[in-house]
């Protein structure tokens, strides 16, 4: 008998109504703390619950109970066992009444309904289906698609209206409610996608520590105005710091948040953020304001010996403004905007609360077009037009030393296979470079153009790469700029320093000025490469486990001729860092504006030791050098000259000494000075399923020596302590400290963190306490404690181990980040 009997909405109006207030998706093992106990246990007789909403709108009802008694069109009763199904939905019942003739029914005794969601226990069920209005009793719940239980006196619904009186929401185990969520009645509007809430309380065991009479909430992914969970904060720099967002839902696809702030110590701040999205368009705009700031006012005579450049103080007002968005011009172009102003360089440290904040010299805008596409069936193309600008963000340094703005820059790259041997390429450069402080630092244009060609040769164990490339670099340089580079390069030539030229001298300078100057200066130079490698592997056994033994020599030969570049100038090169990655490029610069000359062989080998049974690395260590085999003549600033010989040997490995404990190491040694250029230490150690110990150091030279500890270390599965220790040796100066504790269970946790952190580039320090309390699946009071140590302790998710959390663009003075591009 397929009677067309819709299965009950009224779990639906459950489901609305009472996940709407659960928070995102958690992380892994977030709920591990939980019993193997259900609210509402599996039901024996019901199928699996598998299918979709979609799948079962389109099937018929199945009934089925032990007697039948009626006539089909007019009343029905099914007693003893009854079910039914669609689809992923199952009811069963002791008795149902069913009048095929109005549509009604009642289902009476041990009333159980179950779906992909959920699963409901009641006592009596009725309902009309051509009312569409709806009845249960006496209702307990268990979510099955997410954590979540409860119960509610009864339930009813008409059309899309909907109540629960007497309802309950936790997920905690009934056996063990730390927390539940009542609510004296709930109203759900499906049309218009709320629910409102009256006479709700929430209680932390059975103490009632919150009372709302009245809210609405959004039940479904329409989003509604309304004011936001507030912020409360406490800070020596701020004072007492409250933050109230206020959500304004303009349209489908746009909205905005207000976000007033009162800082006692500073004043009121307006923040906003305003988001927008089309099919093509997406973009968020973050600004701030605020006016008569009195850290400002109360810093201001220590501001006269602390920062001696006027124009880097603190402005009496003090503002920010951020946006990032993108526009998808066709399939190939988008274009793309990334924009921030401070209204002064001390802004960013007045408003981040970490070491990025004054770690920064500079922030970047950049606004530009870029496409991409394919050349043929495995060739490439990359393009782009953009401009950007540079904003000092160190107030101790003076605009001269920002890098140059690009306006504009454009770039080309193309690379395509020829054949079954060649491959060829280019890349290509053109750029307007100009300066914030233009009387210092005069501009000029670029024209960087590297067509390559090779023709990469590989087999199973081997490989072998020879290239050719030719790269010409024209400028046309502003006259301030080809006078500045001429007057050097003359002074250089007759032996003269920064002092006044000698009046014997005048006639020589004269001369040699006039010959030197060019404002179009060029520079083309060939350079040639071959990399080559081996593969050598053999079956081994280690401490009687089988693993997979490589040896990977390889060797790396750059050849190309010297040309005189001191007549180029230089608008963004500089020098790379020595490392692994530079034993293998063609130029130790960056930038176009010096390309160096190099006759130079490169040896390096790498070994690893790969655990056959799971493909875990064991051991991989690297090590190799550069041997010169003539002097390299380009020199930039105060560089040292490379001369005939070696460079220093690299070395990196890495070691697990057993699957919860790695070790890592880096070390640089120079023969020639016999010298240590670097030297870095790191190792971790896994506690149990979620503690961790991190430890690394670090030295490069005279330049930096640091050391930074950080550990979580579970006492037992409900308690554990956290910290984290980042000290510069060098500077013997605390950059980060913290440590705190935390207390875990099925649905509740809290933590209490104190910190003291680098506040200012005077290394002046501030202390914190952070409490937060979290409401599983909930939401939590308190600052975001879990994403400060998830940001000082690498690992503190298992699934962050080998991520470094990034940096959040953030107008705030909480625990994030406000790192607008920034440059160190």
């Amino acid at each position: 008998m397929r009677p067309a009997l819709r299965l009950l909405p009224l779990p639906f109006c459950i489901a609305l109504s009472l996940t709407a207030q659960a928070d995102d998706l958690p992380r892994p093992n977030y709920w591990a703390l939980c019993p193997i106990e259900d609210a509402v246990p599996a039901f024996a007789d019901a199928q699996a619950p598998v299918g979709s909403v979609e799948d079962r709108e389109k099937q018929p009802t199945d009934i089925d109970g032990d007697a039948f008694e009626g006539v089909t069109g007019e009343n029905s009763t099914f007693s003893g066992n009854v079910t039914l199904r669609r689809g992923d939905q199952f009811l069963g019942t002791d008795d149902l009444d069913y009048s095929e003739e109005d549509g009604t029914f009642v289902a009476d005794g041990n009333v159980r309904y179950q779906d992909a969601g959920m699963r409901v226990v009641a006592d009596k069920l009725q309902g009309d289906t051509v009312a569409e209005a709806y009845r249960m009793d006496n209702v307990r719940y268990q979510l099955t698609a997410r954590r979540g239980n409860g119960g509610a006196d009864h339930i009813r619904m008409e059309g899309a209206q909907g109540a629960l009186l007497g309802s309950t929401y936790s997920t905690c185990p009934p056996s063990d409610r730390w927390w539940e969520l009542k609510a004296r009645q709930i109203d759900v509007d499906t049309d218009l996608g709320m629910g409102t809430a009256r006479s709700a309380t929430l209680r932390v065991g059975k103490v009632p520590v919150l009372y709302i009479p009245w809210f609405r909430f959004p039940i479904d992914e329409r989003r509604i105005s309304g004011l936001l969970y507030p912020r409360i904060s406490q800070s020596s720099r701020n004072g007492f710091d409250y933050s109230q967002p206020i959500y304004l839902n303009l349209a489908p696809n746009y909205d905005m948040t207000l976000e007033p702030r009162w800082m006692s110590k500073r004043g009121l701040q307006l923040g906003t953020e305003f988001r927008f999205m089309t099919d093509a368009t997406r973009g968020v705009l973050d600004v701030a304001y605020l006016p008569s700031d009195k850290l400002a006012s109360r810093e201001r005579e220590l501001e006269q010996t602390q920062v001696p450049i006027a124009e880097n103080r603190r402005k009496d007002d003090r503002g920010f403004l951020s946006f990032s968005g993108s526009a998808d011009l066709n399939p190939t172009w988008q274009a793309r905007a990334n924009l921030t102003w401070m209204s002064d360089p001390r802004y960013l440290e007045d408003s981040s609360n970490n070491v990025d904040g004054i770690s920064s010299i500079s922030g970047i805008s950049q606004l530009g077009v870029f496409g991409q596409g394919r050349s043929g069936p495995q060739g490439y193309w990359n393009a782009g037009v953009l401009a950007d600008y540079q904003m000092l963000t160190d107030y101790t340094l003076p605009e001269s030393i920002l890098p140059y703005n690009r306006l504009p820059h454009t770039y080309f790259t193309w690379e395509r296979p020829y054949g079954r041997w060649f491959t060829a390429g280019v890349n290509a450069t053109a750029t307007r470079f100009s300066h914030i402080d233009d009387v210092a630092k005069p501009g000029g244009s670029r024209v960087d153009l590297k067509p390559y060609i090779s023709m990469p040769l590989e087999g199973p164990s081997w490989f072998l790469r020879p290239t050719l490339a030719w790269r010409h670099t024209a400028y046309g340089l502003d006259r301030e700029l080809a006078d500045s580079i001429a007057d050097q390069r003359a002074r250089s030539a007759l032996g003269i320093g920064g002092e006044p030229i000698p009046d014997a001298l005048q006639g020589q300078y004269q001369a040699a000025f006039g010959q030197l100057r060019d404002t179009a200066p060029s520079r083309s130079q060939p350079i040639t490469s071959l990399d080559a490698g081996l593969f050598f592997d053999r079956n081994t056994r280690f401490r009687g486990q089988d693993y997979l033994h490589t040896l990977e020599p390889r060797i790396y030969y750059l050849h190309s001729p010297y040309r005189d570049q001191s007549a180029l100038p230089l608008f963004d090169t500089s020098p790379l860092t020595f490392g692994w990655g530079q034993l293998f490029r063609d130029n130790r610069y960056s930038g176009a504006d010096r390309q160096a000359d190099a006759n130079q062989v490169t040896l390096a080998v790498s070994t690893r030791l790969i655990r056959e049974s799971d493909g875990r690395e064991k051991l991989s260590a690297s090590v190799g050098q550069i041997v010169y085999l003539d002097d390299s003549r380009v020199m930039v600033g105060n560089e040292t000259q490379i001369e005939r010989g070696r460079s220093a040997w690299v070395a990196d490995s890495t070691y697990a000494i057993n699957d919860r404990w790695t070790i890592s190491a880096g070390y640089q040694w120079d023969p020639k000075f016999r010298r240590e250029d670097l030297a870095s230490v790191r190792t971790r150690y896994l506690i149990g399923d979620d503690g961790i110990v991190n430890f690394a150091y670090r030295r490069r030279s005279d330049l930096i020596e640091q050391a930074d500890l950080s550990f979580l270390y579970p006492i037992n599965p409900t308690w554990s302590l956290v910290g984290r220790y980042y000290y510069s040796l060098a500077d013997n100066q605390l950059l980060e400290a913290v440590a705190g504790v935390q207390w875990d269970s099925c649905c509740l946790a809290a933590r209490v963190v104190g910190r003291r952190y680098l506040r200012n580039r005077q290394g002046e320090l501030n202390n914190a306490i952070m409490f937060e309390v979290e409401l599983k699946g909930l939401g939590s009071a308190g600052p975001d404690t879990e994403g400060r140590l998830r940001r000082a302790i690498l690992g503190y998710y298992r699934d962050d181990l080998y991520l470094v959390p990034p940096s959040e663009l953030r107008n705030s003075d909480d625990d994030e980040s406000i790192t607008p591009g920034l440059s160190q």
